[in-house]
């Protein structure tokens, strides 16, 4: 009986531990909408420009998600802090050409962009 209560009380400290790693694991994702600027209404389907988030942003380590708003002229970038932090993440979107709240566009990226997606 004292082997049973013992092997129940293991089993159930392995399922606490397991549950609160859980926990911990999801409070690392974390979501940050930045400033940014914008002179269209078509950057995140433009052949270039939208190419640049879909497909440069999101290989950045730790970047899960990002969602380009024009009309409000902000980035939401979902991404896990475990892997990269928000200065990382502003130095990546400047580098494709775009403001990231006070971290200015990079210029050689900007001169890339497409006629219409410069302001």
């Amino acid at each position: 009986m004292k082997t049973l209560l013992k092997s129940l009380f293991v089993v159930l400290m392995l399922v606490c531990a397991s549950t609160t790693a859980n926990a911990q694991r999801k409070g690392k994702i974390q979501t940050a909408i930045l400033k940014t600027a914008i002179s269209c209404n078509h950057c995140k389907v433009c052949e270039t420009c939208g190419e640049l988030f879909d497909k440069k942003l999101l290989r950045e380590k730790g970047v899960q998600m990002v969602t380009l708003n024009e009309e409000e002229m902000t980035i939401k970038v979902t991404y896990n802090s475990r892997k990269t932090d928000l200065a990382t993440i502003k130095t990546a979107i400047s580098k494709l050409g775009y403001d990231a709240d006070d971290i200015k566009a990079d210029p050689d990226a900007y001169d890339k962009l497409d006629g219409c997606c410069k302001i």
